[in-house]
């Protein structure tokens, strides 16, 4: 196999088959040794974390893929804490889409002289640029489609995409006495142009709560994964 990225929580490897090896890592992003998914370095190291990433990832994936929504998800091998994905190229330099239910964490703190915290959003998308150096701004349809970054198709069928994998990673979640507040997704897209979802599908990149109370990553994971 050959190394093509290392990346803060997972490295990329090609496959002679055509396809890539996705290797999830046990470092975690995070600041003064606290994990915090929304950091954009490595913090810490959490042991397990990366197998915990991986079994999630498996989980909805198979899901979203049953339900006939596009990813690049293959395969996966637990004991290696791998996944084989199709190929796919980013929009741009990398996008970041997040579905909110509740108004909270950035949504409330921008807009919040016409919201109340934890209010209800209607499965509100917004986008951002990948650019650790700027924050991650965010970016609107007009500016993606203007920039040449997506068309706006894509950009139609990534919000509609978005929305239902979200219904699907919820309901889930409902099921086991849990709230998704929010979520953040990657997307890509395939040779022929068309829009999948890609990277994963983790603890780490939703805000959970049961009965009020947040639920940080590393403890949803093992509530998730209960008997």
């Amino acid at each position: 196999m050959e190394l093509l990225y290392t990346g803060k929580t997972k490295n990329v490897y090609a496959l002679e088959s055509g396809n890539y090896l996705l290797k999830f890592k046990d470092d975690c992003t995070g600041k003064d040794g606290v994990f915090d998914p929304g950091e954009n370095s490595v913090g810490l190291t959490i042991d397990g974390v990366g197998d915990v990433n991986l079994r999630m990832s498996i989980y909805f994936f198979e899901k979203i893929n049953a339900a006939g929504i596009r990813t690049h998800y293959v395969g996966a091998d637990l004991k290696d804490t791998t996944m084989e994905v199709l190929p796919a190229k980013v929009f741009g330099k990398g996008l970041e889409v997040i579905c909110r239910y509740k108004a909270v964490g950035s949504f409330f703190r921008r807009y919040g002289e016409y919201i109340e915290e934890g209010a209800d959003l209607p499965a509100y998308v917004e986008t951002t640029i990948k650019n650790d150096e700027k924050g991650d701004p965010l970016i609107t349809k007009d500016a993606l489609v203007d920039l040449g970054i997506l068309s706006a198709q894509q950009y139609e069928d990534i919000k509609s995409m978005t929305q239902q994998i979200t219904k699907i990673v919820a309901d889930d979640l409902k099921s086991k006495g849990l709230d998704l507040y929010d979520i953040k997704f990657e997307f890509g897209y395939n040779p022929q142009g068309k829009v999948m979802l890609i990277d994963e599908i983790a603890s780490g990149n939703m805000r959970v709560y049961k009965d009020g109370k947040y639920i940080d990553p590393m403890t949803l994971s093992k509530l998730f994964f209960a008997e």
